[in-house]
């Protein structure tokens, strides 16, 4: 079964525009690291929690638009592999440009998957 990780981030709505040319950016160095799939999806339908929800775990603001992404990958070693290279290399923050968003408040995690039907 495959590797996923799974990213929740608060976006500056006027920031929808650099936040795809970014994520088209990362996704490209993601698949030639050995990534299956990048998805990137903008927020249509997020409510607000009472105890919990998206928009409380990463704090969002007003303006801010919720943004659900992850990535598919065969395996966790390719996974930790990709991330070293691209914390590692000076090359991948140029490429990949300013984040168009705050990531101290972003969340993420690696999920094993344990089933899946198409």
């Amino acid at each position: 079964m495959t590797y996923v990780q799974g990213f929740v981030a608060a976006v500056p709505q006027e920031n929808k525009a650099d936040f795809i040319t970014h994520a088209k950016a990362a996704a490209e160095i993601f698949m030639e690291l050995g990534a299956l799939s990048v998805r990137e999806n903008w927020e249509v339908d997020v409510p607000d929690g009472e105890h919990t929800s998206f928009p409380m775990a990463v704090k969002r603001a007003e303006g801010e638009a919720i943004v659900f992404s992850w990535i598919t990958w065969p395996d966790q070693a390719t996974a930790h592999a990709c991330m070293e290279k691209m914390m590692s290399d000076p090359q991948m923050e140029a490429r990949m440009g300013e984040m168009p968003f705050d990531g101290k408040r972003m969340i993420y995690g690696g999920f094993e998957t344990v089933f899946e039907q198409d």
